[in-house]
Parts: structure tokens; sequence; C-alpha cells
């Protein structure tokens, strides 16, 4: 089995999702004793292709199209290379860039597309596990095709390390410019735009335990203490304590730092299903029986108003008065 994943990057650096990539399609050729062949379009195509020739990648396709994403160019361009490499399995991530191509290259294609997996098998057919009703329940989908197109979701597969040894080919997409209906003229975050709570390798994470808005003071100081970045669970967003971009969550931004310090989270699956790559998680609740616990490396049960504090103080900060 032949797989191709498209490798995303945004603001001139390669997304951890690239990564991952690499994993799950690895996973899948290996399985199948097949390739994986790993696609960068535009930016700095030539870096990318160095940092994406990680253990188990075969050929590495760089396409010297645009800069940033647009829809148009990755369309016509993905689709492009499907022609050339004819893969079994399509890879693509499951952010916000890869769910606004994915469906339009999967109908140009005639390819049947399974999104947000959090796993993958083949057999007989290719098995796509997704989560259903909130991430309460797991489903298994078995796609009855020849060839099928898959997004992943971030944080599911641990990102490839290593250096591989893949052939790397530059690749003519041929993009017929009269077809390119949209230009890229900037970036700019939602919510906020004030940090990118994904890239953070340390994040202290808020939860409805800090009962007031005006207590996420304390929150911030022991975040500002450790160097870390300051993120949150939908209540203090919904509660407006919070702008929408700080959110970690279904419903916010999957994260995947090297610790995770969870603050009056209860640990809803809603969540959890956007925190659960991280390397480490501290949790700190004074309900010994919140879900938080069953997914934590380290917990504390006690009142946070007392545990924080102390840990600002322990890290040489000045807690503030609450």
């Amino acid at each position: 089995m032949t797989v191709l994943a498209i490798a995303e990057h945004r603001r001139g650096d390669l997304r951890d999702a690239s990564f991952e990539l690499v994993t799950a399609g690895r996973d899948l050729a290996d399985a199948t004793g097949g390739d994986l062949h790993v696609a960068v379009i535009g930016g700095d195509i030539d870096g990318f292709a160095d940092d994406l020739n990680r253990e188990g990648v075969d050929v590495v396709h760089t396409v010297a199209d645009g800069e940033e994403f647009n829809h148009d160019v990755y369309t016509q361009a993905v689709e492009a290379l499907y022609d050339e490499v004819a893969p079994e399995v399509l890879l693509m991530p499951n952010t916000v860039n890869g769910l606004d191509y994915a469906p339009a290259v999967a109908n140009g294609l005639s390819l049947p597309l399974v999104t947000d997996a959090i796993d993958i098998e083949s057999d007989d057919t290719l098995a796509v596990t997704r989560e259903m009703y909130g991430s309460k329940v797991e489903t298994v989908v078995e796609v009855d095709a020849d060839h099928v197109a898959v997004s992943i979701r971030p944080g599911e597969w641990p990102p490839a390390e290593g250096t591989g040894d893949a052939h790397i080919e530059e690749f003519d997409a041929d993009i017929d410019e009269s077809a390119v209906r949209s230009t890229v003229t900037g970036f700019q975050e939602v919510g906020g735009g004030d940090v990118d709570i994904t890239e953070a390798e340390v994040l202290v994470s808020v939860g409805r335990g800090i009962e007031e808005e005006e207590n996420i003071a304390l929150v911030e100081e022991l975040a500002d203490t450790l160097g870390a970045t300051l993120s949150s669970s939908r209540p203090i967003v919904d509660n407006g304590w919070l702008p929408k971009n700080r959110q970690v969550g279904q419903s916010g931004k999957v994260v995947t730092p090297e610790v995770y310090i969870a603050i009056g989270i209860s640990g809803a699956v809603q969540h959890v299903a956007g925190m659960k790559g991280a390397e480490t998680i501290v949790a700190i609740n004074n309900d010994s029986s919140a879900p938080i616990y069953d997914l934590a490396d380290y917990g504390i049960v006690d009142d946070l108003f007392d545990v924080v504090p102390a840990l600002i103080e322990e890290f040489g900060g000045d807690p503030p008065e609450v």
C-alpha cells in the first residue's frame, strides 16, 4: 500500500501535525509493506523537505507554488500529486487548513473521505476509528474501497523523529492560475491572536474551579513564574474571562505541550480531547474523584487557592492576593 501524506506549514514553520502525519503514514505503510510519500506545498520547500526527511519516509515531494496556504493552489496541487503517486491512502491533517481543501480534493478525485481519525488500521479493508457524541463513543468506519482519503486528528500520533534517507523530488503541479480565485494577503489569529497555545511547551490551564474572574490573576502569575502560557477550559471562555484563542478542548484547540498543568479543571471528555496528547499532565483539584485524575501523571488533591500560591513562591514568584 502506498500512502501519500500532505504536510502543513504556517508562517514559515512546519506544524506539529505534519510530523504526526508521518508517523500515521509510516505505521500504515509498514502494516502493508508499502511506501510513504510526503508532500509539502509552497513556502520554504527546501528547508521543509529537509525537516520532513524523517525516519520511515521514502519520498518527499516539493511543490514550489505560493508562500502560505491557498485553497485553490492546494486543491490543484494535491490532485496532481495524487495522479502522479497513485496512493491507496491520501492522508491530510484534520486542521482548519486541512478541512478547507480535503473535501474538495476528495470530491474532485471521487474518493471516500473519512475525517477526524484517531486510529487507522489496515487488514482486508481500511478501518478508521473516530469519536462521536462529544468523544463519549468510539466508532470504527470500515472503508470498502481501493482508494480513500483520510484526515487525522492532531495530537493522536506521536511526531516522527530521527533522520531518514528519503529521496527528495521537485514536483511541477502545473497550477492553472486562472482557476486560483483567492489571494493570500496576510495572516491574522482568530480570537485575540495574542498567542498560539498550540505552540507552547508548557501550558497552565484554568477551569471553573477558579470561581471568579479576578482569581485568574493567580493562575496567570503561576504561568508567568514558570515561563508558561495561560490557557483554559471552555467555561472560562464562555464567561468571557479569557478570549477564545486560549481555549483547549474539542470546541477549542488541540494542544500537545511537554507539560500541561490543569488547575480547577474536572476533566470532561470535551476538554480531555484537546489535551490528552500532552507529554506530562499535572492536575490540581480538590475533588479526588475528578476524571482529570484518570489521565494525570501527577495530581495534587487540595484547594487550588492554597496550592497555586505555594507553587508560585516555590518557583520564585510573588503571588497576588486573592
